[in-house]
C-alpha cells in the first residue's frame, strides 16, 4: 500500500502564482475567512469570504509555504500582518480576467491531503474502448 500524498494545494497556488506573475497580472486570493485561524483584516471580510491582492507591489514579506500564506500589507493606511492557513484558501486568480484555479473544500478543520477518496460513489471515469 503506497502512503498518502501530501496536499498538491501548495504547489498549485505557486506555480499559478508564477504564471500570473510572469504575464504581468495582478494575482489575487479569495479566501474563506469564516474561520479564526485565518487573521485577516475583519473590515474587509463580506459573507465570510475575502480577496486578498498579493501582487508583489502591493505585499511585503509574501511567503507561499506549504502549510500557510504570510505577507504584511496595508489596509486602509494600517499596516497588518496576515497569515492565511492553505486549506483556506478557495482560489488563486488574475483581476485583470480571471484566469486561476478554484480549489475544492478539504474535509475537516486542519490541513490534508488530496489523497484516496475513502468512500462514497464510485469513479465518473469510464473506459472507452
Amino acid at each position: 500500500m503506497t502512503e498518502p500524498m501530501t496536499s498538491s494545494r501548495p504547489y498549485l497556488v505557486r506555480a499559478i502564482y508564477q504564471w500570473i506573475v510572469d504575464n504581468g497580472l495582478t494575482p489575487h486570493l479569495l479566501v474563506d475567512a469564516s474561520n479564526d485561524d485565518v487573521m485577516v483584516p475583519s473590515d474587509f471580510v463580506e459573507g465570510g469570504r475575502i480577496v486578498m491582492n498579493i501582487a508583489p507591489m502591493a505585499v511585503q514579506g509574501l511567503t507561499l509555504g506549504n502549510e500557510e500564506v504570510t505577507f504584511s500589507a496595508r489596509f486602509g493606511g494600517k499596516p497588518m500582518s496576515v497569515q492565511i492557513p492553505l486549506h483556506r484558501v478557495m482560489a488563486i486568480y488574475t483581476r485583470e480576467n480571471g484566469q486561476g484555479m478554484m480549489f475544492a473544500e478539504e474535509g475537516g478543520d486542519g490541513p490534508s491531503g488530496d489523497g484516496p477518496d475513502t468512500g462514497g460513489k464510485g469513479s465518473h471515469l469510464r473506459v472507452v474502448k
